[in-house]
């Protein structure tokens, strides 16, 4: 079987390696893009150096950062439409050791099934978490796979993530879901939660003060997106996958007078939220 493996890096010089370490670069009919986007740091130079020189490890330096733009261009620019199955991943992930194969393996044995989330190892939030993805059909960005007849489903129809797409895994999972449908057609056993495909995600540490700005950057990435998912749940309930706009930002002129920021310390982040997306209008 033919498996690509797109892995997504933005200012990831510290982890990328690790990461690729973690990752069985030396698999038959495996194809790996690292696709670096965004970038002002020294990740592409370490990814090639990690890479070892294998010719089915390709590092992209792509000027324009943002993981949606950058799950459109893998999709549609890189892909051929050829694989089984292609796997999904974040440059600062580690992957457990037979992660790739549970995932093929999965979606294989169910032919029915659009994709397959791998599952989280660590955190003190983690088994909360596994059973998240269990009961909702969840996928995380860290790490997940589709099959090769809905990435080909995906390509035939010139389907695209909004390029400001905060939570890209989220609107996957609903495409997968829906089988690029609305709401209505929405099915749980399209989208697998694979026990045997897990990651190590870097945990928020006291002892790191550099975790605590990515942290804070983290949470209000999460309040845009919790926004965000007002318009998209009401164009997915509408309309499905062939309503999203290029951008969302072009839609927020009618929606921020909606929002309000939620209570208690979130509100924080929600405020800071809407001042970017104001900003965005």
């Amino acid at each position: 079987m033919t498996v690509t493996v797109a892995i997504f890096a933005h200012q990831e010089e510290r982890r990328i390696a690790g990461c690729l370490a973690s990752l069985p670069l030396d698999r038959p009919g495996t194809l790996f893009h690292v696709l670096v986007n965004g970038t002002t740091d020294a990740t592409v130079e370490r990814a090639r150096a990690a890479a070892g020189g294998r010719t089915n490890v390709i590092v992209h330096d792509i000027a324009q950062g943002g993981k949606s733009r950058t799950w459109n261009h893998c999709v549609h620019d890189l892909l051929t439409g050829d694989d089984d199955a292609v796997i999904f991943m974040d440059g600062d992930a580690e992957i457990a050791a037979g992660s790739i194969d549970a995932l093929v393996a999965d979606l294989a044995a169910h032919p029915a099934a659009n994709a397959a989330a791998g599952m989280p190892m660590n955190g003190r939030m983690v088994e909360a978490y596994r059973a998240g993805l269990r009961a909702e059909g969840g996928l995380f960005g860290d790490l997940y796979a589709l099959s090769g007849r809905f990435v080909t489903a995906i390509r035939a129809r010139a389907l695209r993530l909004p390029d400001d797409l905060i939570g890209d895994d989220g609107m996957i999972a609903a495409w997968a879901h829906t089988d690029l449908r609305d709401d209505s057609h929405w099915v749980h056993d399209r989208v697998l939660a694979c026990d045997g495909a897990g990651f190590l995600a870097e945990q928020v540490s006291l002892a790191r003060p550099s975790t605590w700005a990515m942290q804070y950057k983290r949470l209000i990435n999460y309040s845009v997106r919790f926004f965000q998912n007002r318009i998209v749940s009401d164009i997915m309930t509408r309309e499905g996958p062939v309503g999203l706009p290029a951008r969302l930002d072009s839609l927020y002129a009618d929606w921020l007078p909606r929002f309000r920021p939620r209570p208690g310390l979130t509100g924080w982040f929600d405020r800071k939220a809407l001042e970017r997306m104001r900003a965005a209008a």
